[in-house]
């Protein structure tokens, strides 16, 4: 009896583990060590990938070194090299910046770089925040 209950037991967590989320967490950072965060990666009907970023502490880029006008988001997939996914401004007094965005390929890493404009094409600035362990 004992070795069905364990047997159920693994199978349940197995199955539980499986069907979960996956999340991605920011790894602590040397330019804005405050900053913490993660991404939550999930498929949807139309089997694109849903990606909802959250990021708390994480200082105004007028306030680096060298000062900077904006945080980009990007992802890392294997089919591509880095693939910009939005602007991220921190707000209120928990410095907290969110995205939600959805996208074709699978993101193996996300990051977030600080930047002069928005409107560059590839990652120039420092990387603020990385999922990279």
């Amino acid at each position: 009896m004992k070795t069905i209950n364990a047997i159920t037991s693994i199978l349940f967590t197995i199955i539980l583990l499986s069907s979960c989320t996956p999340k991605m967490t920011f790894v602590t950072s040397t330019i804005v060590p405050a900053a913490t965060g993660e991404v939550n990666v999930k498929k949807d009907k139309n089997k694109n990938y849903v990606i909802n970023l959250t990021v708390q502490n994480l200082a105004e880029p007028n306030n680096l070194n060298p000062s900077k006008n904006t945080y980009l988001v990007w992802m890392e997939s294997t089919e591509n090299s880095a693939k910009k996914l939005g602007q991220i401004m921190p707000n209120g007094k928990s410095l907290k910046a969110t995205l939600t965005t959805s996208v074709i390929n699978e993101p193996k890493a996300v990051f977030i770089t600080a930047e002069d404009n928005a409107e560059v094409q590839y990652p120039a600035g420092q990387v603020i925040l990385t999922t990279r362990r």
